[in-house]
C-alpha cells in the first residue's frame, strides 16, 4: 500500500464546511466521490484540519491508501476531472515511511497558518463577497498590532474557544501575530500549533473591536487572561477566512506552494 498525499485548494462558500456529512455537500465529500470516479475504489481521506462552512483553503493537506500504481500527474489531473470548480487538487505526491514513523496529515503536522481577509471601506463590495470579510468603520491597524502581542506565546484560549469544539485541551501555542494594511484590504495572519474551533474568527472580532477603539489594546490581554468566551466579540463572519498553509518536517518532501489569500496582493 502507498501512502499518497494531497495539496487540495477551495473556495468554501457553497460547501457546508470540510467534513463529510449525510447531505455530501462538504469538500470532503465531494473530493471522496471524485476520488472514487477516478480511481474506480473507494477512497477514504483525512485530512489536517477540518474547515467550518463558508471557510476556504490555499492548502488543505489530505493523505489516503492505496495499492494502485498511478503517476503523481495523473492523480492531480484525474482526479480534477471530477471536481466542481469549487474545488482542485494541485499537488500530489507518495509519502515515504520512515523508521517507526508514518505520514498523518494531522498528526505530523506541528503548525497551521490562517489568513483572514478584511474589507475595510464604508461601502461594501459585491466582488468580495464571500472572500472578504467587511467593516465599514475605520480601523486602526497600529492598535490591532498593539493588542495581537498579547497572543504570541503558549496560552489557554478558551476566551476564544467555540461552545461545540471537541479539542482536548484549550492551550496552544500562537507563533505569530501579523496585520497588515493593503489599500482598503487588511490581511491577518495567524500561525499556531493548532486552532480551536472558532478560534480565529473569535480573535479577529475581537481585534476588530480594538481597532475600531470600543476597547483599549489591553483589553484584549484582559479577556485572555480571564478564559470567559462571554467577555470576547461575537464570532466574526467565515467570508475573509483562509487556511493557509500546512507545515510538517521537511522530511515527508511535501511540495507546498506558496499562496497569498487573494491573487492581487
Amino acid at each position: 500500500m502507498k501512502r499518497i498525499a494531497l495539496g487540495v485548494q477551495y473556495d468554501g462558500t457553497a460547501f457546508n464546511g470540510y467534513q463529510k456529512q449525510p447531505d455530501r455537500n462538504t469538500v470532503q465529500d465531494r473530493l471522496e466521490i471524485a476520488l472514487e470516479k477516478f480511481a474506480r475504489v473507494e477512497l477514504g481521506t483525512t485530512c489536517a484540519g477540518r474547515t467550518d462552512t463558508g471557510v476556504h483553503a490555499l492548502e488543505q493537506v489530505v493523505h489516503f491508501d492505496t495499492d494502485l500504481s498511478r503517476g503523481m500527474q495523473s492523480w492531480v489531473r484525474g482526479v480534477n476531472a471530477f471536481l466542481p470548480d469549487a474545488i482542485a487538487v494541485r499537488w500530489a505526491t507518495e509519502v515515504p515511511e520512515h523508521p517507526g514513523q508514518e505520514f498523518h496529515a494531522r498528526f505530523a503536522a506541528f503548525a497551521r497558518t490562517y489568513h483572514y481577509v478584511l474589507y475595510n471601506n464604508p461601502i461594501r463590495s459585491p466582488l468580495l463577497v464571500g472572500r472578504a470579510g467587511w467593516v465599514f468603520r475605520p480601523l486602526d491597524v497600529d492598535l490591532m498590532r498593539a493588542a495581537a502581542q498579547c497572543l504570541v506565546g503558549t496560552h489557554d484560549f478558551s476566551a476564544f474557544r467555540s461552545s461545540q469544539c471537541q479539542a482536548k485541551s484549550p492551550v496552544k501555542q500562537m507563533h505569530a501575530v501579523n496585520i497588515e494594511r493593503h489599500g482598503e484590504v487588511i490581511v491577518f495572519s495567524l500561525r499556531a500549533s493548532a486552532f480551536l474551533h472558532h478560534m480565529v474568527r473569535n480573535l479577529i472580532g475581537s481585534l476588530i473591536y480594538v481597532g475600531q477603539g470600543r476597547h483599549a489594546p489591553g483589553w484584549l490581554r484582559d479577556v485572555l487572561e480571564g478564559r470567559d468566551r462571554n467577555d470576547a466579540a461575537p464570532t466574526f463572519m467565515p467570508d475573509g477566512l483562509y487556511l493557509a498553509k500546512i507545515d510538517y518536517d521537511p522530511k515527508w518532501g511535501l511540495p507546498h506552494e506558496a499562496a497569498r489569500p487573494l491573487p492581487w496582493f
